[in-house]
């Protein structure tokens, strides 16, 4: 009996065994695809974003060396680069659907890249043929790098895609590892907002720390709302859960305060060293997050997650070589000529010694008359009082001198 079993169970297991196999190779294709799909799209909404960021630096450009009188958001080429801006973070935005989140974030240097060419290309000043590969080797090697790093990432990428329903959401959102990575990321960003304020300790690694950790939390939400936004397109709908508009207020908030300490670092210190620090910090919080609430690289093996590390690093020297070479701006140093100061007369003009016309107003800048001036540096008045003659023996009253007021 056992014997006459044996080949009508393997009969029945056989089909099963022959699913099982062709399911997962489609499945492989399918999550394939789906990296595929969001890479491109990330890709194409970084390489417009810098193209768009180039043209409004163009027009600001072209207006400051013409005498048009226009201002900025008046010109065409102005407004043509913010619709290519937006149509780029919508493009960026619309990755973060299709492919995990510790993918979509190291793309950014594609950004970098187009920039340092575009920049090369249409913004720099005239060089010479000489002087060409001495300025710019260190651009185009690092340029070389992040492409190399970008192949790496997209080709051994991690391959978790599951639904982002508003279920599988708030089972990440409670999960032990996110809450003990929420844990130790409030306690530094606490720490790291103390001495910031506090202490003053103005330094750019702690700024930049604390908007890649502001950062981290954005990617995550902006993943969260961007699945749920496409399961409702293809037919689920998610809009409806609590859950989407908490993980909406939290995208919104934690970009504003990244914008808001990205700006109080770019009054501090120089672009080229806030764009490499910062993609670095940034790229690695957001890789970490999305490990710890996506399961980004659960199932993954050794090999994958060693050349994926390796692509980090090679798109992480690639963007330290292009903003390492770029030219450090010579800040303007306003200075006034004593000749073109109103109310003065002209050094030069026959050696005449340069003194105030009292005849004219003496204003300049923010000082529109004297009356705007402290009390201190206006000069007082003395009044005589004219000597009457009396009669004799009488003496004549004294000069009097009478307190200045502003009024006077």
């Amino acid at each position: 009996m056992e014997g006459g079993n044996s080949p009508s169970l393997q009969l029945q297991q056989l089909p099963l065994a022959t699913a099982a196999v062709s399911v997962q190779p489609h499945t492989d294709s399918f999550s394939y695809k789906e990296n595929l799909i969001g890479a491109l799209l990330a890709i194409f909404g970084h390489l417009v974003s810098s193209i768009a960021l180039n043209l409004q630096k163009y027009s600001h450009i072209r207006l400051a060396g013409s005498k048009d009188p226009r201002a900025y958001f008046r010109t065409k080429t102005w407004w043509s680069g913010l619709c290519l801006l937006v149509l780029g973070e919508l493009g960026v935005f619309s990755s973060y659907a299709f492919a995990p989140l510790s993918l979509i974030v190291p793309l950014s240097a594609v950004s970098v890249v187009a920039s340092a060419i575009i920049g090369i290309i249409f913004i720099k000043e005239k060089w010479k043929p000489k002087e060409f590969l001495r300025r710019y080797v260190l651009s185009f090697v690092g340029c070389g790098l992040a492409v190399v790093g970008t192949y790496l990432l997209v080709t051994f990428g991690p391959n978790s895609h599951e639904k982002m329903t508003a279920e599988n959401i708030t089972r990440h959102l409670v999960s032990w590892p996110f809450l003990l990575y929420m844990l130790v990321e409030i306690i530094v960003f606490c720490l790291l907002l103390y001495f910031y304020k506090e202490r003053n300790a103005n330094y750019i690694v702690i700024i930049l720390l604390l908007v890649a950790l502001l950062g981290s939390m954005t990617v995550v939400t902006v993943k969260a709302v961007a699945g749920m936004m496409l399961v409702s397109i293809q037919g689920t709908l998610q809009l409806d859960s609590p859950i989407f508009y908490i993980m909406l207020v939290c995208m919104v908030a934690t970009a504003v305060y990244q914008a808001t300490f990205l700006a109080q670092a770019s009054q501090l210190y120089d672009s080229a060293q806030i764009s490499s620090i910062g993609y670095i910090l940034s790229t690695t919080a957001a890789i970490s997050a999305g490990a710890t609430f996506y399961l980004d690289f659960m199932g993954e093996d050794v090999l994958h997650i060693c050349m994926f590390a390796l692509g980090c690093l090679v798109a992480f020297l690639g963007v330290f070589l292009i903003t390492r070479n770029r030219k450090k701006p010579v800040p303007f140093e306003p200075y006034i000529s004593m000749d073109a100061m109103p109310g003065m007369q002209n050094m030069h003009d026959k050696g005449i010694a340069v003194q105030p016309d009292l005849k004219a107003s003496f204003s300049y800048g923010a000082l529109e008359n004297n009356d705007s001036m402290p009390e201190i540096y206006t000069p007082a008045t003395l009044p005589i009082v004219q000597e009457q003659h009396g009669p004799k023996g009488a003496s004549a009253p004294p000069y009097r001198v009478l307190e200045h007021t502003k009024k006077e």
